[in-house]
């Protein structure tokens, strides 16, 4: 079992790696080969057609890998969510090209969303194969399958930076290319690998149980979908694109920076689905992993606030560095409240509290969208940044309310001091240190003393950890 976690998490890691390398890489390469107006309508389409195909799964994805975790016949559920994927995503791109009879001929943006969108329609197509293999814990093979499309556009881009021939045009292109690519080799390992027959079936019954079985989820989907992106959204919108472009460039740092959150948060589901069947679960050990896990997301935000200025205004040419210092510490601030949600979120799921999780989205959802009403006309990105922060300790509150495990009570309070250990940490450093690379290196040495010293990290813990990987 230990054997098999390792390499499930190394193989996730690794794909997280290769994809947000590359997407770093494409990030970079927009940012500052393009105007910020031009990068603010990408980000901007970018935004609402991922919000979009989030909405158009209707929270079925989810419930496959669990239906598929807990051995339910894979080729029913794959030939059920089959069918779904074509018949939503054809439904909402013979919409968008509906529209496009009134609205291309003098509107950039919707051009950019009916061209990109092609893409993503491809990538929409691929969802059942992935959600399948992550069910039947296939991580490698889902590795696979997901590194295809950011790794074709980052070489494709890197080719056209180095001939000076980056320009939305040839950006569209890339990116409609990789997405289609992406679904042709997903398709041609999971047909080789896994060898489930992909044959879209319409079962009026077991379709309808499907939906009724995902519909708590529809709701968690469709306001999770407008949390991602309603600032990005807003702001694109109400402001303009160019302050998007600097509000986006920041708010994908932050995500970047979340890495080891989305390296183990796919392993979460299909093993805690296992051991809460079995009930073969131990609180300590649960609640050991949160505190490094917060530990973890204390040290990010550490990490992020160090090294932005002079960083990131060097290798953007002044863009969006100094503009930003602001935006990025109250964003660096959300992922520690992030990592507990996410695994409280990952505990009520396999326990089928799903409503719970909609009312928590709900309150999550209402806060955010206040905030982002209220702040952001007044303080433009700052504010979109401080909306956030508010709706994920919003969500972090709900759910230590209806938190029933006793390992998990008080879990909240890790919080606090491993935050002030991070502030007081990078304080100290920039008073001790003007160069950056020893102020960001004396940082984490003092980060980790102080951990110790305050208990937050124990000598034991790489003992119990070891034990942990033996669930």
């Amino acid at each position: 079992m230990k054997k098999k976690l390792v390499h499930n998490l190394s193989a996730n890691v690794l794909q997280l790696v290769v994809n947000q390398l590359f997407g770093v890489l494409i990030f970079y390469l927009l940012s500052v080969n393009l105007d910020k107006n031009s990068f603010g309508q990408v980000n901007l389409a970018l935004a609402l057609l991922l919000a979009v195909f989030n909405i158009l799964s209707f929270g079925i994805d989810q419930v496959v890998v669990k239906k598929v975790a807990q051995g339910d016949d894979a080729q029913s559920v794959l030939s059920l969510y089959a069918f779904h994927v074509i018949v939503a995503g054809f439904l909402f791109y013979g919409i968008l090209l509906i529209g496009s009879l009134f609205f291309t001929h003098d509107n950039e943006l919707y051009r950019l969303i009916l061209l990109i969108g092609a893409g993503k329609l491809m990538i929409f197509f691929s969802t059942p194969l992935k959600q399948v293999s992550n069910g039947m814990e296939r991580f490698k093979l889902l590795s696979y399958m997901l590194v295809v499309s950011n790794t074709v556009r980052g070489i494709c881009l890197v080719v056209l930076a180095l001939l000076h021939h980056i320009n939305l045009q040839t950006i569209v292109w890339v990116f409609i290319a990789g997405d289609a690519l992406e679904l042709i080799v997903c398709a041609y390992l999971f047909t080789r690998y896994i060898k489930v027959p992909v044959k879209p079936r319409w079962a009026k019954m077991e379709y309808r149980e499907l939906l009724k079985q995902s519909l708590p989820q529809v709701g968690v989907v469709l306001i999770t979908s407008a949390l991602a992106r309603f600032d990005w959204l807003f702001i694109g919108f109400i402001l303009s694109a160019a302050k998007l472009a600097e509000y986006s460039f920041a708010y994908k740092i932050f995500e970047i920076s979340t890495l080891p959150l989305l390296a183990i948060a796919p392993l979460l589901i299909p093993r805690f689905t296992k051991l809460f069947k079995t009930d073969d679960h131990r609180e300590a050990d649960l609640k050991l992993l949160v505190r490094i896990e917060l530990v973890i997301a204390a040290l990010t935000a550490l990490l992020i606030n160090m090294g932005w200025n002079p960083l990131i205004d060097m290798v953007t040419g002044g863009k969006y560095g100094a503009v930003n210092t602001t935006t990025i510490f109250i964003l660096s601030l959300c992922i520690p409240f992030m990592y507990l949600s996410n695994f409280l979120w990952t505990i009520f799921f396999v326990q089928n509290r799903l409503k719970m999780i909609l009312h928590s989205f709900l309150i999550t959802f209402g806060v955010n969208v206040a905030g982002d009403l209220l702040l952001i006309p007044i303080y433009k990105n700052e504010g979109a940044a401080a909306a956030f922060l508010l709706a994920c300790l919003a969500q972090v509150i709900f759910y230590m309310t209806k938190n029933t495990l006793a390992g998990l009570r008080g879990v909240f309070y890790y919080l606090i001091p491993s935050l002030i250990c991070a502030a007081a940490s990078g304080f100290l450093a920039k008073m001790l240190f003007q160069n950056v690379w020893l102020a960001l290196l004396s940082s984490i040495l003092f980060f980790v003393l102080s951990l110790l010293a305050t208990q937050q990290i124990k000598l034991r813990d790489g003992k119990q950890l070891i034990k942990l990987l033996n669930w």
